[in-house]
């Protein structure tokens, strides 16, 4: 069964200038352990399709199908508790809150769903930092890291709760270019290991690390190779 099976999503909003089609039927299927990258121009709908597959948003017709569950008809509660076990994300400006230390931002999805007993968290935290070569940051504040290693500690966050799928969105953005290589190193070992990484990107750099690539033009799939 693929992690990631999406079937005919159309999203349409409305808007003072009238109706807008973000995605046209579109369909995706992606299996355990691939890495899939997402490109296409700015307004081509990556952005509204990541927003399918986390639940983030809804489509206006078709359906969609993520670890097991049917994304398109979960409650808004069933949909909290669902991408809190089953999706973790990462963002281009990393998202970590600022008056948390390193560690116990890397514990929150954990607190949140109540996935691991309490004694375990930080000592898992603490092995997710340790992965990644940041574990020597644990209890320093965010700010106190560079752009590469507050990543590395969002990508920490994100495999908390050991979810199916990763999602990322423009994760090398704000990085230069060794870090980001670095972090796209780290995406591809996740894959390799069974985790689906799908990541929205514009730059070239990802093409040796990446298993397939979906390019969104004009609302619909392009091309998927």
């Amino acid at each position: 069964m693929p992690v990631i099976d999406v079937r005919e999503v159309t999203k349409t909003y409305d808007t003072p200038q009238g109706p807008f089609t973000a995605l046209r039927r579109v369909s995706l299927k992606t299996n355990a352990g691939e890495f899939l990258a997402v490109v296409g121009r700015s307004g081509s709908g990556k952005s509204t399709l990541i927003n399918m597959i986390t639940g983030i948003d809804r489509p206006t017709s078709g359906e969609v199908h993520v670890a097991g569950a049917a994304v398109h008809e979960l409650d808004q509660q069933a949909l909290a508790v669902w991408r809190g076990r089953n999706v973790g994300v990462v963002f281009q400006f990393f998202q970590l809150l600022p008056t948390l230390t390193v560690a116990e931002n890397v514990m929150l999805p954990m607190d949140f769903c109540d996935t691991y007993p309490r004694a375990e968290r930080r000592p898992r935290a603490l092995a997710l930092l340790e992965r990644f070569g940041i574990a020597q940051q644990a209890d320093k504040l965010p700010a106190a890291l560079s752009g590469g290693q507050q990543q590395r500690a969002a990508i920490a966050r994100a495999l908390a709760n050991d979810p199916p799928l990763l999602v990322a969105d423009e994760p090398t953005g704000n990085l230069d270019s060794s870090t980001a290589i670095a972090v796209l190193e780290l995406f591809a070992a996740i894959a390799a290991e069974g985790t689906t990484v799908v990541m929205v990107t514009h730059g070239s750099d990802a093409a040796p690390y990446i298993t397939s690539t979906v390019e969104l033009a004009d609302a619909t799939v392009s091309a998927h190779v």
